[in-house]
């Protein structure tokens, strides 16, 4: 096994390391504070080709392989988890299963676009009363003459108030369960679409957090993505991917944690010298740096199997597990180094709590993740 990374990755990831630093970092504070990215960063992840990892370039992508992608995802979420979730969920739930699963038409449609970042992309997937249980969801898809009239309302959607295109997922008929389920690619500026932002969030404060309610929105027939009754699989099959890149975010958050907790220690002093000397704060500083390696190559292996062709599913909830949880330990034995200082948000490892902890709640809870697990070593469902 060699995980040394190729010339062509560690590129990737120096690029995505000097852009975190100069286009992100300095503005984490700000932004935080005001509740909004700057939406001028959207055109700049497409111009560095963030936006088109591993999606082909006759389409407009930028090509490159699932552990690049991990890499540059990693290095967002260390810069700010609000810019990494734009591109985890355009590139990630949108733009990839477009490429998976869309006809030509709307691959030559939206692809390009959405590769430059010239528009973005949002997941209609959860819905008030059904995170969890996705199979269950009630938005409706009525088929009338060339058209489909949808009717319902989505939750949590990332990318929500700025997004050019949804990726809806709705109930074609009246087969319970998953089967009655298909996907639609919604324009954003479609009639009967209203749009209504979430603020006053924990963490993700950046990030345009969404309601969606769709009141009688007609969209042409072609506007289904892939055959009829088979949203909820293209649903979990983008999930699966995207975990990975939860995973890999989580990473950048961990990551952070312990560059915070190294310099601050080194620099702190007390009883005449630096707090770094004390045997208690080592041990919390070591405890960070496993969990970071540990969470790391839990990431890179689920790259490697997407990459091998080989079933990856179960492993991508055991990483996105194991980090999302990780990096709130993390976060929270940085934020035990710098004492009350940490509690302020000047320095950056409140925010990195804030920010890690709804890592263990979207894209599949916690909870959910051990459920996925289990299932796949026993073979029984617990659904």
């Amino acid at each position: 096994m060699n995980l040394e990374l190729s010339e062509e990755q560690a590129a990737v990831r120096q690029l995505a390391k000097d852009f975190v630093d100069r286009e992100i970092s300095p503005n984490v504070v700000a932004w935080d504070r005001a509740e909004e990215v700057d939406r001028g960063i959207v055109k700049k992840l497409g111009e560095i080709g963030f936006l088109g990892l591993t999606i082909d370039e006759e389409y407009g992508g930028s090509g490159g392989d699932h552990l690049s992608y991990a890499l540059v995802t990693e290095e967002l979420g260390r810069g700010d988890s609000s810019v990494r979730g734009i591109v985890s969920v355009s590139l990630g739930l949108v733009t990839k299963p477009i490429q998976q699963w869309a006809s030509e038409e709307q691959k030559r449609h939206w692809l390009p676009s959405l590769t430059a970042g010239d528009a973005l992309g949002c997941f209609g997937l959860t819905e008030p009363g059904h995170g969890s249980n996705p199979a269950d969801l009630r938005t409706r898809a009525v088929r009338d003459g060339d058209d489909y009239v949808l009717n319902g309302t989505k939750i949590f959607i990332t990318n929500g108030t700025w997004a050019d295109v949804v990726l809806l997922f709705a109930r074609t008929n009246d087969t319970p369960g998953h089967k009655g389920i298909s996907a639609f690619l919604v324009p954003t500026d479609t009639p009967g679409l209203t749009r209504n932002t979430i603020h006053g969030k924990l963490g993700l404060r950046g990030q345009a957090t969404a309601e969606l309610v769709l009141e009688d929105v007609r969209v042409p027939a072609s506007a289904m993505m892939g055959p009829e009754g088979k949203g909820f699989s293209i649903a979990m099959s983008a999930l699966a991917k995207g975990r990975m890149s939860v995973a890999a975010g989580c990473v950048g958050i961990a990551q952070a944690a312990l560059d915070a907790a190294v310099g601050y220690a080194g620099e702190r002093e007390q009883f005449g010298k630096p707090i770094a000397s004390y045997q208690l704060v080592q041990e919390l500083i070591s405890d960070i740096s496993v969990d970071v390696d540990a969470a790391r190559l839990l990431t890179w292996r689920v790259a490697d199997l997407v990459e091998r062709g080989e079933d990856f599913a179960t492993a991508a909830s055991k990483a996105k597990l194991f980090a999302s949880e990780a990096a709130v330990r993390a976060a929270n034995n940085a934020l035990q180094v710098f004492g009350g200082y940490g509690y302020i948000d000047e320095y950056p490892v409140g925010k990195l709590l804030r920010d890690a902890r709804v890592m263990t709640l979207y894209e599949g809870t916690s909870q959910i993740q051990k459920l996925i697990i289990g299932r796949a070593l026993t073979g029984v469902s617990a659904f």
